[in-house]
């Protein structure tokens, strides 16, 4: 805005210098050709207006150049500061292109890294599978693609429950026999430590049995010994859930089953032990330590 005020005026300015000037021109030349005879005492007037109108046009050719002056300072100025802010910006750019180079370096040796170590534990990964076939029952593929592995507390096949896995089974056995089937999975017969453990081992055998008894890890060898869990451990250390109490001087070999019916406080029986039945077994837990 400033620069086309200073124009406009500059613009007016000549326009009048130049209508001053035509105007004296002409009156000089009607002095000068003007004739003798005429009033002298006028000439001394009109020159007198002359030096008056040529002193105004001197004053405005020097308010011209101050014009002129001021607008280039002012655009000096400005080219200064377009220069430093030109400058600042440039200044920023480098920094922030630095700054993202440094950090794309620092990125790509952290990925190279991660991606050593990945490899080595992945080298480490499949030297352990070799080594330990077993670790397959418990970690197996998921994917074949990726050979992804998902790893479970418990086998495949056994469910999990607490710090506990348990198998129900389909095929029937004598209570020994059920045993010597449980052992050679790494278990025994299943025994009941809390009423939870009760609660899901009867929710679990009423979903898959239709109806069928399990056996449990009691027994009764008759005599002094009484009641015992396949554990040796005594029964009247832990919760008990007999429809009825057993008899204690019963001198016949008798087992415990676990019979789904209507209510899980009331689900033990007497058994013989040498009767064909379904059997849950348990195990512990996978851990990593």
């Amino acid at each position: 805005m400033g620069v086309n005020n200073g124009s406009a005026i500059l613009e007016e300015e000549q326009q009048e210098t130049s209508t001053d000037q035509k105007t004296y021109i002409a009156q000089l030349l009607r002095i000068i050709y003007k004739p003798r005879c005429g009033g002298a005492a006028e000439v001394p007037a009109t020159l007198q207006q002359i030096k008056l109108k040529l002193s105004a046009l001197l004053h405005s050719i020097i308010g011209l150049f101050s014009h002129y002056r001021q607008l280039a300072h002012y655009f000096s100025l400005l080219c200064f500061l377009l220069t430093i802010i030109t400058l600042f910006q440039t200044f920023c750019l480098v920094q922030i292109t630095l700054m993202f180079q440094s950090q794309s370096i620092l990125q790509e040796t952290k990925l190279r890294d991660l991606t050593n170590r990945l490899e080595k534990l992945n080298q480490s990964y499949r030297l352990l599978f070799s080594q330990y076939p077993a670790l397959n029952e418990y970690c197996p593929v998921s994917n074949s693609t990726t050979s992804e592995r998902v790893c479970r507390p418990c086998q495949a096949g056994w469910t999990h429950q607490g710090e506990k896995c348990f198998l129900f089974s389909q095929d029937r056995a004598d209570w020994i026999s059920s045993q010597y089937h449980c052992l050679a999975l790494g278990g025994a017969v299943a025994t009941v430590r809390t009423e939870e453990e009760q609660v899901f081992l009867w929710k679990k055998a009423q979903s898959l049995s239709h109806g069928d008894s399990y056996w449990l890890g009691l027994r009764s060898s008759g005599g002094d010994r009484g009641w015992q869990w396949s554990d040796g451990s005594p029964v009247e250390k832990g919760p008990k859930f007999w429809e009825r109490e057993p008899d204690q001087t019963d001198s016949r070999e008798l087992c415990g089953r676990l019979a789904p019916g209507d209510d899980y406080r009331r689900s033990w029986f007497t058994y013989r032990c040498s009767n064909l039945l379904r059997r849950i077994c348990e195990r512990r837990q996978a851990t990593l330590q």
